[in-house]
């Protein structure tokens, strides 16, 4: 198995239906509570151990998956409110290595609750039409909002599987 993809990569090739948005929908809703589970209670020696040998530390993915929901919204948001718009890209691996990232865990675990209350709140009032609105990121091209939340609950749900895995070591 790859340490880097502990769940596999992302791919979808099938129909954005009704029940594939609500499963990735209840997916990314459920998130903030099971993230906050398995950090409550870890030591800072725990926290700031890499989930692989090069790998970011358990801290620096919490805040990754704060820097990911924040991005991931805002990409929402866009795509609701512009036409097929061209979003900023950013630099994860630089992300992680900015002083915020060495912050207590908290910070962060504050974010992706507010993150997502308010993006599943959105998209609750998504029609099957809204997710065919599109952006483009300027190295992967025209993205649908239907794929790419498949993605953002994949990734999610990937983070999540790296921070579960240094408990089964």
């Amino acid at each position: 198995m790859d340490e880097r993809y502990p769940i596999g990569e992302f791919h979808f090739e099938g129909e954005v239906t009704e029940e594939v948005v609500t499963k990735w929908r209840k997916e990314i809703e459920a998130l903030p509570s099971l993230v906050r589970d398995v950090v409550v209670g870890l030591t800072n020696e725990q926290l700031d151990t890499p989930y692989r040998n090069g790998g970011w530390t358990l801290r620096q993915v919490v805040h990754h998956i704060a820097d990911a929901s924040m991005n991931s919204y805002i990409r929402f948001k866009l795509a609701l409110t512009e036409d097929n718009p061209l979003i900023k890209p950013y630099d994860e691996s630089k992300w992680a290595e900015l002083t915020d990232s060495t912050l207590p865990v908290d910070a962060s675990l504050a974010i992706i609750d507010g993150v997502h209350k308010r993006w599943v709140t959105l998209l609750q009032n998504f029609s099957l039409q809204d997710f065919e609105l599109t952006f483009v990121h300027p190295e992967g091209g025209e993205m649908k909002l239907g794929v790419f939340l498949g993605f953002c609950a994949w990734h999610g749900n990937h983070h999540l599987a790296h921070i579960t895995s240094l408990e089964k070591k």
